[in-house]
């Protein structure tokens, strides 16, 4: 005879960063909570994308900084990367803060973990290992999972994701990357600055085609000289392997071979073994999880947070999703999510990041835009840097001169589109962030002086001109 099951306030399916928010909101308000997890506690974020990838990009980094010889004086010196010792390095940075930002976390807060394949069944209620699990609320934050297209000969000649990729402990020599969004843009950087030969393919006709083409631009423009082939408008037709290792080929003829092939195709929402329709929860074509502004789905107790429901795909996006869901879970809140002025960055060297609209987003909008674009070659960051490669561009509205994107490409520029953001979401106008207050000599005066330039020839301003 079966035990009666335990009835919590709150069961979460997924561990990472909508789930522990999540949590962690309900354990506060003093309501029991379950978690679910299929695999490694943590998610995406901190097993196998922002934690591992960003220490990765570091170390590359490194190496390429100290073989480059940018500054007189200093000698350039370079070495073989030991990839095992990389990788078993990476693997502690992300062990150590699965424990102290999850596991020690939910033992703090007093909520267990199970592991196990869950799936929704009539109640609602989820299934665990044969167990029943009830809930008054349910939380479907199970994430997403690398995607690939349909490619004749794919399944055949075997490929690497953006998990495998940054698991492998040894460099291949070449490598074709698929996909020039931000993975195989921060992938195909990582692996050409440690020493292997990369070939970037683009289905569209430019890299980061989300993003303005001048970043576009100046990322294409780096890729080149750090020796990256660069394909666009490169559509796959087939792959298959051979003594040269794989070879790709293109609906345009092209060709190219190398030993290893990454496909950085995208990711989507991972609800396939769920069970949601059997509780009246639909899904998109995708697999995305149908929900309304408030998160809720069509069945009242359950709720979805984080890269499953299609929403932008950032940890920062999840957590806040998670949270607010317990508030309308519990409190009838009826709270919402502005992403108006949610900021993005592709942490590819430079950094490509953005906040706003672009230029052609406000013209489909109906509005009438004004822009400036700064090259970097008038920001003293850069110049001492000697490394003036990049843009700042500020989209304004001629009318109102309120400011409703930026967009940089920069050193640095992930942590200076902070300061954008405030300046987006106080509805600053281009006059008021000419004014603004910025320190000398770091990246995010460059957004200063593309303001500025909106009405003063920059060329002729002396250090730190008002």
């Amino acid at each position: 005879m079966k035990r009666k099951p335990v009835v919590y306030d709150l069961a979460i399916v997924g561990s990472g960063g909508a789930g522990f928010a999540a949590a962690i909101a309900a354990r506060r308000q003093g309501k029991s909570v379950v978690m679910v997890e299929r695999s490694t506690t943590g998610g995406t974020c901190g097993n196998v994308g922002c934690i591992p990838s960003k220490a990765l990009l570091a170390a590359a980094e490194a190496r390429h900084v100290a073989g480059e010889a940018r500054f007189p004086g200093v000698a350039s010196n370079v070495a073989p990367v030991d990839m095992a010792a990389l990788v078993a390095g990476k693997d502690g940075i992300v062990s150590d803060l699965r424990r102290k930002k999850y596991e020690d976390l939910a033992a703090d807060y007093g909520w267990q973990i199970l592991h196990g394949g869950a799936r929704f069944v009539a109640g609602p209620a989820l299934e665990v290992a044969g167990e029943r699990i009830e809930a008054s609320q349910y939380l479907v934050a199970t994430g997403a999972a690398p995607w690939v297209p349909d490619v004749p000969g794919l399944d055949e000649v075997g490929y690497l994701t953006s998990t495998s990729a940054s698991a492998l402990e040894r460099l291949p020599e070449s490598l074709v990357v698929v996909g020039g969004n931000y993975v195989g843009l921060e992938l195909g950087q990582l692996f050409s600055r440690l020493g292997c030969r990369v070939t970037l393919l683009e289905a569209l006709d430019r890299l980061a085609p989300g993003e303005e083409p001048e970043l576009s631009e100046v990322i294409t423009g780096v890729l080149d000289d750090e020796g990256v082939e660069v394909w666009t408008t490169a559509r796959l037709a087939g792959v298959a392997r051979d003594a040269g290792g794989v070879a790709v080929r293109t609906t345009d003829g092209r060709e190219v071979r190398a030993e290893q092939l990454l496909m950085a195709t995208g990711r989507r929402p991972a609800t396939a073994s769920l069970g949601l329709d059997g509780v009246g929860v639909a899904t998109e074509p995708s697999g995305a999880v149908v929900v309304d502004d408030q998160l809720r789905t069509a069945n009242p107790r359950i709720w979805a947070a984080g890269d499953v429901t299609g929403a932008p795909q950032f940890v920062y996006v999840a957590a806040a999703q998670g949270t607010m869901v317990v508030d309308n879970a519990f409190s009838g809140a009826g709270r919402r999510i502005d992403y108006a002025h949610l900021p993005r960055v592709t942490f590819t060297t430079p950094n490509l990041a953005a906040v706003g609209l672009t230029d052609a987003q406000v013209a489909d909008a109906g509005l009438s835009c004004t822009c400036r674009v700064l090259p970097l070659s008038y920001v003293p960051r850069a110049i001492v840097n000697r490394d003036a490669r990049g843009v700042v561009k500020i989209v304004a509205e001629v009318a109102t001169g309120k400011v409703v994107g930026i967009h940089m490409a920069a050193e640095g520029a992930g942590d200076a589109i902070v300061a954008a953001t405030y300046a987006l979401e106080a509805g600053m106008t281009v006059e008021q962030l000419a004014s603004t207050w910025a320190p000398y000599l770091t990246m995010a005066e460059g957004i200063k002086l593309a303001a500025q330039s909106f009405t003063t020839d920059v060329a002729k301003l002396s250090c730190c001109a008002a």
